[in-house]
């Protein structure tokens, strides 16, 4: 417990309140099963014998402080009153399992929100020596296992605790030897089962490392799948899931099995107890066969009681010890989030996740120009400079291209405008003000169109008004979009137009269609600095004249910042720039920078 405990409180900070309320209702509960349980062997008692009242003097005094009639009656009132105790603590019993329930699944609800929201937000960095899988692992299975193989878990084993203890605080004061006859059984029961703890986190460790890599193929196999037809390496990817996917079903199944082992061996064990302690408390007490009966009935039912509570306190402590490598996983990715200040403390009692729109529209003045200011760059845990004294200016409303062979920095330089990475030395200023006193705010003038657009599986309206909800579409923002990224005619092609469903990735549209809804996207956010990342280099000659076109529409209108695969998308920029391993090698006009090469 001491392993779990410090992360469990670290995981569920901010519903402490929660748990301490769970806890007095646990101790509640416990009281009444005691009391219930404890008021069986008077019961039993009376019923066999009414002048056990005057024998015990608790129920004598009981008795005659209460003025009762007969024995009869103040047996009808014993009988009442463990039937009142039961029922209550059965009533209390459901409401905290509800409780407990409601806790874990809304943690699990958090922790999958606050951990999107900042995967999200993470540097661009960190997305790139992460696999995605893994990540989406975290999201949906690490949540799961947390928060209900360990928090619920951990939460059912404090309450069964609670009642074990409580229990065996009545058989004490019921009878000595049975207690230590509990005692050396439970500590037999331990030991039996204690050798599985390191096959459980075995096993545990099986699965969830298969479970990722089923997530992973299923990533390469689905994302691929063109290429995979084409090639006809289905078999490839489904040798790879069956394989996976047997060491998920046979570490789960040992897991989920094992786990449970200690009900099945404590029943025949609990009950060699009781007929061993039956014969031994004869043999011990053969003058006082009579109260045989009181000291079983209350053994009998409290062993019954103690039986599926001792099983799930052990069958707890496998479930978490199976879990125990997620919880680590979570806890030290928690961590490691907040460390790089993405989540600045694990509290989950804000639930409110999306950015206020004051600071998601917030822009910089931009009357005059962009200069990049002796940018250097290299990547994390590397020593080579990928840029290196880049300086440029782009006056609001011109067009520039960036060219230059594959691994010249072009790229990278576009990564770095886009505040996905942050250089190590130099500047980008807006009008004299540094991008970097808010970062937000720059990416808010910045539209992005990429060589191969991103579309979800919804309609085309949805896709061009990219992360709105709905109900708050601007229509004549929508329509204006479309006109000006020359999407208007296909538009009127598609059945439902604009609420036509594209398919997953776009696959209902051509390429050329999907490069025009990358464009109609930015112009929607009313963006007001394009960026074309090679944005026609997998299109044909007649497709790429017609997105150059939509291009050249807006100059003037927008700043715009070319990638160039073919030379011909940039001949209308104001101002060409060539790159050679991270530097400006050439700069100019069109003619002036490819005449010389």
């Amino acid at each position: 417990m001491t392993h779990f405990l410090p992360k469990v409180l670290y995981i569920t900070k901010g519903n402490h309140k929660s748990l301490i309320a769970m806890l007095f209702l646990f101790i509640l509960i416990s009281g009444l099963e005691v009391f219930g349980t404890g008021m069986i062997s008077p019961f039993i008692a009376v019923a066999i014998n009414p002048d056990a009242i005057k024998n015990i003097s608790w129920l004598n005094l009981i008795y005659t402080q209460m003025n009762f009639n007969s024995e009869q009656q103040f047996l009808i009132v014993l009988g009442s009153l463990v039937i009142i105790a039961f029922y209550l603590k059965s009533f209390l019993a459901f409401n905290a399992q509800k409780a407990v329930f409601k806790f874990s699944f809304g943690l699990k609800r958090e922790l999958s929100c606050k951990l999107l929201k900042a995967y999200i937000q993470a540097p661009y960095s960190y997305h790139l020596r992460i696999n995605s899988a893994t990540l989406i692992q975290n999201l949906i299975n690490t949540t799961d296992d947390v928060s209900i193989g360990i928090v619920s878990t951990f939460l059912t084993f404090i309450s069964n605790t609670i009642i074990f203890l409580a229990l065996m605080l009545l058989l004490i004061k019921t009878n000595a030897l049975a207690l230590i006859l509990i005692a050396i059984l439970l500590l037999i029961s331990f030991g039996l089962l204690y050798p599985m703890k390191d096959r459980l986190a075995r096993w545990n460790k099986g699965k969830f490392h298969a479970y990722g890599e089923m997530i992973r193929i299923t990533n390469h196999g689905l994302g691929s799948l063109k290429e995979t037809r084409v090639i006809g390496c289905e078999s490839y990817f489904e040798h790879q899931m069956e394989e996976q996917s047997d060491i998920f079903a046979k570490t789960t199944t040992l897991a989920s099995a094992y786990s449970n082992l200690p009900r099945f061996v404590l029943e025949p064990l609990m009950m060699s107890f009781l007929i061993g302690f039956t014969f031994l408390f004869i043999s011990l007490n053969r003058d006082e066969t009579q109260s045989l009966t009181g000291v079983l009935g209350i053994f009998a039912l409290a062993s019954v009681r103690l039986l599926p509570t001792v099983g799930n306190l052990i069958s707890a402590i496998n479930v978490m010890r199976s879990n125990s490598y997620s919880l680590d996983k979570l806890f030290f990715d928690l961590k490691d989030l907040e460390k790089e200040k993405l989540i600045t403390k694990v509290d989950f009692t804000n639930h409110s996740h999306s950015l206020s729109p004051k600071k998601n529209q917030q822009k910089f003045q931009f009357l005059e120009q962009v200069v990049l200011d002796h940018l250097t760059f290299q990547y994390p845990n590397t020593t080579r400079n990928i840029l290196e004294e880049i300086s440029l200016s782009i006056r609001k409303g011109e067009s520039i291209g960036l060219i230059g062979k594959s691994g010249s920095g072009k790229t990278t330089l576009v990564d770095v405008i886009l505040g996905l990475f942050n250089p190590q030395v130099g500047d980008i200023k807006v009008d004299g003000v540094s991008v970097y006193s808010n970062l937000r705010a720059w990416q808010n003038m910045l539209g992005y169109v990429p060589q191969s657009i991103f579309l979800i599986d919804d309609t085309l309206e949805r896709n061009i008004a990219f992360g709105v909800p709905a109900h708050l579409i601007d229509q004549n923002r929508l329509k204006k979009a479309i006109e000006m990224a020359q999407l208007s005619q296909v538009v009127e092609q598609l059945p439902e137009g604009v609420k036509t469903i594209v398919g997953e990735q776009g696959v209902l549209l051509s390429g050329g269609q999907r490069q025009r809804v990358g464009i109609a996207r930015v112009l929607y956010h009313e963006r007001e600095i394009l960026i074309f990342d090679e944005a026609t280099a997998a299109l044909d000659t007649e497709t790429e004249y017609l997105i150059t076109e939509a291009t050249k529409a807006l100059a003037g209108s927008k700043t715009i910042i070319i990638i160039a695969h073919r030379l011909s998308t940039i001949e209308h920029c104001d101002c060409i720039y060539e790159l050679e391993q991270g530097r400006i090698l050439k700069s100019g006009s069109y003619q002036e920078v490819i005449a010389g090469r």
